[in-house]
């Protein structure tokens, strides 16, 4: 194992002061500002410099991918510090040259010892009569970096002790130069992730068209089936002008383009008011749901009389308008009264630059982070991992997850922005830190999380649970995503017979419908301002309430009454609420239901355990006649959301089965992906008697599961691969099968001890979410924090971080999206 470098050595050898710790309220001052120097300027070349060996004998390469040169891979030090950043000139990984000394861990590891010390510093900028230019479009427009900053570039050898070395041997002038102008591996994320390609389709590719005909100035004034003047689109098929649907901003719209194509099946429409002379506009597909590129969009306006050379572009694009949206979006920085809350620094107080709709990845990360098993896992029991990796740190999920915790936790990146001072010299905000590898990382192949879209934060809380279990079941210690994990028990019992059947599934979170409105009756109650409030134990009684349903009972051989329970057969450590706050509205558009939810700060939740089979009672026999295939279940009420918009039921109903039951908004995104699949209208069957087929049971064993499991997860899940994975790991604990085994139904084998602790709860955290539906608004945490002095709220809006009074957390956990409770 490489020896692991005290914090206060540097890569000289010499012993450094280590940074002072920042109070959490009075952070030290800064230190004064670099010298300025040329690009590429370095010290004289000594004599052993000139008389290094290891120049020749490396191996030396220009840059053909990703250049570590801007962040260390293990840590938040950047190039704009005092020490820089070492870029291996071999493998071109970045390794922080300060105390922590990354950079000599990489070449213990590898050997590489030839580096480029890499350190940037500001220009000082004559402003002008310059004008800052508004970010509109939904873009990243790369900056002329060498206007606003002078890269200081030394060579080093580190199996010298660090010294610089000559920069005109052999091939390093070459790599050096390649180096420096070469595009970062986070630029190159940012701007991938950022460039959403906008494609043809067979629609818009194919389009047929009615006889043309010029439209009248007032044919193109209003929507023809309303007076709305803006939001309007031309069908370009037969000319008709609708409004669109209502979009974020407070843009207008009735949807009657919509209902257009609804009744003529018309494919494309084009809005007015975003046509350009060049011939760029806003298209939409219907069939697709999805904006279309038309290469043929001038010789289309033509048939309805319309020059594009004559076109200037009025309104904003959709992509702009969701941009100017988002970046509107805060939340209240006061406290009740009025008062600015106060900023907090020092350790599990650093802020997460949003690095462009990515606040749903920042609040969870927080939340995850303020968990003590994960911040135990991360910061103590993963150091040794970090050390004998083998992997690119950069491509390493837990050198990843060890590298952020150490950015939040550790308080050496929780300090005042230099710039933001108020008028009585008090440092109000923090620069935090840029999570860009980490998102890079974990939203790697995913169509979401891959992209600068906003998300939905439980669903990246999923996402980031099931990377979590996935990575250590190879890997020695415990799992942190485990303190989420808990059981239900779903009783089943006949009104006629009265015996009963028990079954136990995992999960890792609940997702409690609000009962209230036309969405449903029961537990409202005035809030503070008027408004009506729903008690949490309504939304409890969504998921635990008892239901009678109709049954056909192996025992009685005949259709009758049976009651369904669900409890709790065991309690997470954590428990995660996510409220389904997301419904479909008027105009088949998602709504948000901002109805305060009356959270408790302390939960008993010992009244839902379930207490299994008890000794007067009789287990229900099994069927032994031959079943015939069930038909899928799905959600009623998201059913008949899906109906309602026009979709055919048997597409509704594989949306609801593929998607996990997650939503009718979920359900219509898979949807309007799978419009083009050529099975989209076949029914969903049960699986046949031959089984899952080979190939489905090739890629999950690929994946590190026996054979066996993999048949049992595509029996338990209808074939389908993505749910056989996620049942997989899942019930990775209950899945000790050998491949000859014979598999069963039960979904849950393990004999662990009873579990009789209280299941008494208090609120640890809450993620809270301001916007008109989860693809656009902003999130936050609010967390209670342990401080030196004791506990406190902090509220995380990216890298603002601010104390919280009791009093208005009282407030604020009425609007929560997500809510995590700790068992006490």
């Amino acid at each position: 194992m490489p020896p692991q470098w005290p914090d206060n050595v540097a890569s000289n050898g010499k012993a450094q002061m280590s940074s002072p710790q920042v109070s959490a309220r009075h952070p030290p001052s800064l230190p004064t500002e670099t010298s300025k120097q040329t690009p590429h300027q370095h010290t004289p070349v000594d004599k052993m410099s000139a008389l290094c060996p290891h120049i020749t004998s490396t191996t030396l390469a220009t840059p053909s991918s990703e250049v570590f040169k801007e962040e260390c891979t293990l840590c938040f030090d950047t190039q704009d510090m005092e020490a820089g950043v070492d870029v291996c000139l071999t493998c071109f990984n970045g390794g922080c040259a300060g105390e922590r000394n990354h950079a000599k861990l990489h070449f213990e590891k590898t050997g590489h010892a030839v580096v480029l010390n890499v350190r940037r510093v500001p220009k000082t900028k004559d402003l002008g009569d310059e004008r800052p230019k508004k970010m509109t479009k939904l873009e990243i427009v790369e900056e002329n970096e060498d206007d606003m900053f002078e890269v200081l570039t030394v060579p080093k050898c580190l199996k010298c002790g660090g010294v610089e070395i000559e920069r005109s041997v052999g091939k390093l002038p070459a790599v050096i130069d390649s180096v420096v102008t070469a595009m970062s591996a986070k630029r190159q994320s940012e701007v991938k992730a950022w460039q959403e390609e906008i494609v043809a389709c067979r629609h818009t590719e194919g389009l047929v068209q009615d006889a043309g005909r010029k439209l009248e100035a007032s044919n193109l004034a209003h929507c023809t089936s309303c007076p709305l003047p803006t939001n309007l689109w031309l069908c370009l098929t037969c000319g008709n002008l609708g409004c669109g649907r209502q979009q974020v901003g407070g843009l207008g719209g009735n949807s009657h383009g919509l209902a257009h194509h609804d009744a003529t099946r018309h494919p494309v429409a084009v809005k007015l008011g975003t046509i350009t002379p060049e011939g760029g506009a806003d298209v939409f597909c219907y069939e697709c749901g999805e904006d279309r590129l038309d290469a043929k969009l001038a010789a289309h306006l033509a048939t309805w009389g319309i020059n594009v050379a004559e076109q200037q572009k009025t309104e904003k694009s959709l992509g702009e308008l969701q941009l100017e949206q988002n970046m509107k979006f805060d939340f209240s920085m006061t406290t009740q009264d009025g008062k600015s809350l106060d900023p907090l620094f020092g350790p599990g107080f650093t802020g997460l630059k949003n690095l462009g709709n990515s606040c749903y990845m920042a609040s969870v990360m927080q939340t995850v982070f303020a968990l003590k098993p994960f911040e135990d896992r991360y910061t103590t029991e993963m150091q040794s991992h970090v050390l004998t990796c083998t992997d690119r740190p950069a491509h390493c999920f837990h050198c990843q997850m060890a590298k952020l915790a150490d950015g939040l936790l550790s308080g050496r990146y929780s300090r005042p922005q230099q710039e933001t001072v108020d008028a009585e010299g008090e440092k109000k905000a923090q620069n935090g830190i840029a999570p860009g590898m980490f998102k890079n990382l974990v939203g790697k192949g995913h169509v979401e999380f891959s992209t600068m879209r906003q998300q939905d934060a439980q669903e990246f809380f999923q996402h980031l649970l099931t990377l979590t279990e996935q990575k250590h079941r190879t890997l020695p210690g415990a799992d942190p995503s485990k303190i989420f994990q808990f059981g239900i028990e779903q009783r089943l019992q006949c009104l006629e017979c009265h015996q009963v059947r028990y079954k136990t599934e995992k999960s890792s979170s609940l997702t409690l419908r609000v009962p209230t409105g036309d969405h449903g009756a029961g537990g409202e109650k005035e809030g503070e301002g008027g408004e009506k409030g729903v008690e949490f134990e309504a939304c409890l009684a969504t998921f635990f309430g008892d239901d009678v349903r109709e049954y056909k009972c192996p025992h009685d051989k005949a259709d009758v009454s049976a009651t369904f329970t669900t409890r709790f057969s065991t309690f997470p450590d954590v428990l995660v609420c996510t409220m389904s706050r997301f419904v479909l509205g008027k105009g088949w558009v998602m709504e948000k239901l901002n109805v305060p939810i009356n959270a408790p700060l302390g939960l008993d939740l010992e009244r839902l355990r379930g207490h299994g089979l008890q000794s007067d009672e009789v287990e229900l026999p099994e069927d032994t006649q031959a079943p015939t295939p069930a038909a899928p279940q799905v959600d009623p009420e998201a059913l008949a959301q899906l109906v309602a918009m026009g979709f055919p039921e048997v597409r509704c109903i594989k949306a609801l089965v593929k998607t996990g039951n997650a939503g009718a908004e979920v359900a219509m995104g898979w949807l309007f992906e799978h419009m083009e699949d050529a099975d989209i209208d076949d029914p969903i069957t049960a699986p046949s008697a031959s089984g899952p087929s080979e190939a489905d049971i090739r890629q999950l064993v690929d994946m590190g599961f026996s054979a066996a499991q993999a048949k049992r997860a595509l029996k338990e899940t209808s074939g389908n691969l993505e749910r056989a994975v996620d049942y997989l790991f899942s019930h990775a604990d209950s899945m000790d099968i050998d491949d000859d085994a014979t598999t069963t139904a039960t979904t849950d084998t393990t004999t662990t001890a009873p579990d009789t602790r209280p299941a008494r709860y208090r609120l640890t955290a809450f993620i809270s979410h301001r916007g008109t539906s989860t693809h656009c608004g902003h999130y936050v945490a609010h967390i209670r924090r342990r401080t030196p002095e004791g506990e406190e709220w902090a509220l995380f809006n990216d890298n603002h971080v601010v104390s919280v009074p009791e009093r208005d957390v009282q407030k604020a956990v009425g609007e929560a999206y997500i809510y995590v409770y700790e068992r006490v």
